[in-house]
């Protein structure tokens, strides 16, 4: 049995059941989740390695054969994406013993920090439809807490319009896999795409494709359902609000990837191209955001947008290119939109404001803190030989390669104005005389920060080691038949 690709979600959930038994004792709940996350990278890289060695790993829960019980499936993809939740949720736990406060430590922080964590990772390793939703609802059950946790009336607030948004998709969520149940009689996505492939073009199941991109877009923020997102990331503190930006969006352009180059790819002319033109959309609404704000947060908030309508277009084109760029790209981005929270969360904390026009000169003060901000601006923005470049460069490729002359403009002017956005921060924050804050020293919660960045920048530099792991991961979503192959064991 393949133990190995259980423990992502077992480790977690039973480290969230264990804190919740003494909820009072702060450090052994930060000691506890330390290790436990800690071996919850480990164990997410030996999985990487596991699947790049011997191919997709597949396990069939109570010895029940698929498609007829529960299959858990790591292939290349799903596993890259683990491995990077792991890291990110280290960082921003460490980030939390400094930043998150006494108060929400004793009120279950670290349980539910750490069920979410379970909701992210089953969401990438399940191999039926059904249990997707499931996954989705323990992460989006986490979040709901997680966001409302201190009960400022900015949270309660978002948190009720958050909650209701993603009440109202679940919803839809039940309603689209039910309707798909009816039509194939399955919801193993293995076997899903078998009876799909054998149904041929159907305008039921077009009907049925675009209702998934409709949940699917309410979970990744995609245009025109991106509308809950601003309001409910800019309520929680910079810890939970850095999980957030780099995982829970990501989670719902997975689905998509996953759903549209195995499933709904009978009427791609017409499903891939309403695809592309919203993501169109969502990069346009994501830069004018970034561009018209003067906030911190709501400038990197807005680039999360922006960066889901690249991955998005590059999920519609679906040319070998176009899915290579889209996955450096999504690692990427986890990575960095993590890191510029956390690193506008120490500006924050030095000046007690997110307004870039009431402070100034921070980079006398704290250079280290100004040069980090400078080159995760870079890569965020695709600048070479940064991490953000090799991603987006594919994806343009591929669209001139397409003729699509006028989207790869978009996302190129799209670049520029991402990098605009974040070079505000940086020029109205950090030159200029000292002004808007008082001197405090640099504390231990900018060590984390300073190793995303550094895996930020090996990973653009290093990408040659990093591209046979993707190139796996790509062979499978251009060739759904291994991944059939893998699960069904034909």
């Amino acid at each position: 049995m393949n133990n190995l690709l259980l423990l992502p979600i077992v480790i977690p959930l039973m480290t969230a059941i264990i804190l919740i038994f003494f909820p009072k004792h702060v450090f052994w709940q930060r000691v506890v989740s330390f290790i436990s996350t800690c071996s919850l990278v480990v164990v997410s890289g030996a999985l990487l390695y596991r699947v790049h060695i011997d191919g997709i790993q597949t396990l069939n829960l109570g010895n029940w054969p698929a498609p007829f019980g529960i299959t858990l499936v790591s292939d290349p993809l799903s596993a890259l994406l683990v491995l990077t939740t792991s890291i990110i949720a280290l960082a921003c736990l460490i980030y939390s013993f400094y930043a998150i406060g006494h108060e929400r430590e004793t009120f279950y922080y670290y349980s539910f920090f750490q069920f979410l964590i379970v909701g992210v990772n089953g969401a990438f390793t399940t191999g039926d439809l059904f249990n997707l939703f499931v996954f989705f609802e323990v992460m989006l059950m986490s979040s709901y807490v997680l966001l409302v946790l201190g009960g400022t009336k900015i949270q309660l607030r978002e948190t009720i319009k958050y909650t209701l948004v993603n009440v109202i998709s679940s919803a839809l969520f039940v309603v689209a896999v039910a309707y798909l149940y009816a039509v194939t009689g399955t919801l193993n996505m293995a076997h899903l795409a078998q009876r799909i492939h054998e149904l041929g073009a159907s305008p039921i199941l077009t009907v049925i494709a675009v209702l998934f991109m409709i949940v699917f877009g309410l979970k990744g923020a995609i245009f025109p359902f991106y509308f809950w997102l601003p309001g409910a990331y800019y309520a929680p503190p910079t810890p939970v609000l850095a999980l957030f930006g780099g995982l829970l969006t990501k989670v719902g352009v997975y689905s998509i990837l996953r759903t549209f180059t195995l499933l709904f790819t009978q009427e791609a002319t017409y499903t891939h191209t309403l695809l592309a033109w919203l993501a169109l959309g969502t990069i346009a609404i994501g830069v004018i955001g970034a561009v018209a704000y003067n906030d911190m947060r709501y400038i990197v908030i807005y680039n999360i947008i922006a960066a889901v309508g690249v991955m998005i277009f590059g999920i519609a084109m679906m040319t070998p290119e176009s899915l290579e760029g889209t996955i450096f790209y999504m690692l990427q981005d986890m990575v960095m939109k993590a890191t510029l929270f956390l690193l506008v969360g120490i500006v924050f904390f030095m000046t007690q404001s997110n307004d870039i026009r009431s402070f100034s000169g921070l980079m006398a003060s704290y250079p280290l803190l100004g040069w980090s901000f400078f080159i995760a601006a870079l890569s965020l923005a695709g600048i070479p030989p940064l991490s953000g470049f090799i991603g987006k460069l594919l994806i343009v490729k591929a669209s001139f390669h397409a003729g699509l002359l006028f989207e790869a403009i978009v996302i190129l002017l799209s670049s520029l104005l991402v990098l605009y956005s974040i070079m505000k921060i940086f020029m109205n924050g950090f030159w200029g005389e000292k002004r808007g804050f008082e001197q405090k020293p640099l504390d231990a919660r900018f060590v984390p920060v300073l190793l995303l960045l550094i895996l930020s920048v090996a990973y653009g530099i290093g990408i040659e080691f990093v591209r046979p792991f993707v190139m796996d991961a790509v062979s499978v979503l251009v060739d759904p038949n291994m991944y059939i192959q893998a699960v069904l064991k034909e």
